[in-house]
């Protein structure tokens, strides 16, 4: 009878630990689509951040090539290591963009460009909480399967470790323009 109950009371602990880890499963999974949406409507708005750029400074044609490039290569990044790193570069490639706008001061006072900046930055802001939602969750998720006993029944089903979503240490500035006084801060 006891054997009967300490059977039934692992069987109920086990599913119970299988059920938080499913459960942080998908708080990850939910918090990564999260991040790939920001990161579409980021790279959605690139091309008329530039395009905007371009029709005051065509010149500077090795600049846009870089935002174009950097962009390309974070839509194709996949893991969220890679697209960290692809990000990174992006964001680099924007703080060049934005410099170049400083030499431009009817470009800065234009209300069109100008909304096109507001946007970007609020974008940034909404990509930087949604990694850190995302990587939050993915820490549980981490510490979860690696502690016992619940590391039993993540190796028995299969659960592997997340890759945290990080952005290079020197690319982590988001790129900021001040039209005010027709400089960058």
């Amino acid at each position: 009878m006891w054997i009967l109950l300490v059977a039934a009371a692992l069987f109920v602990a086990g599913i119970s630990l299988y059920n938080k880890l499913v459960k942080l499963r998908e708080q990850a999974d939910a918090a990564w689509a999260d991040i790939d949406v920001q990161l579409k409507r980021r790279h959605d708005l690139i091309p008329n951040v530039v395009e905007s750029v371009k029709g005051y400074a065509a010149h500077e044609q090795e600049t846009f090539e870089a935002v174009v490039a950097a962009r390309s290569s974070a839509m194709s990044a996949q893991t969220p290591v890679e697209k960290g790193q692809a990000e990174g570069m992006l964001t680099g490639a924007l703080k060049s963009l934005f410099a170049l706008v400083e030499s431009y001061p009817e470009l800065s006072a234009s209300v069109g460009f100008r909304n096109l900046e507001d946007t970007l930055t609020n974008l940034e802001d909404s990509i930087q909480s949604a990694r850190r939602y995302y990587n939050a969750v993915v820490r549980d998720f981490n510490t979860r399967i690696s502690q016992v006993p619940s590391n039993i029944i993540a190796n028995s089903f299969n659960f592997r470790e997340r890759e945290f979503f990080e952005v290079p240490e020197d690319e982590k500035a988001v790129p900021k323009v001040s039209f005010s006084d027709g400089t960058a801060s």
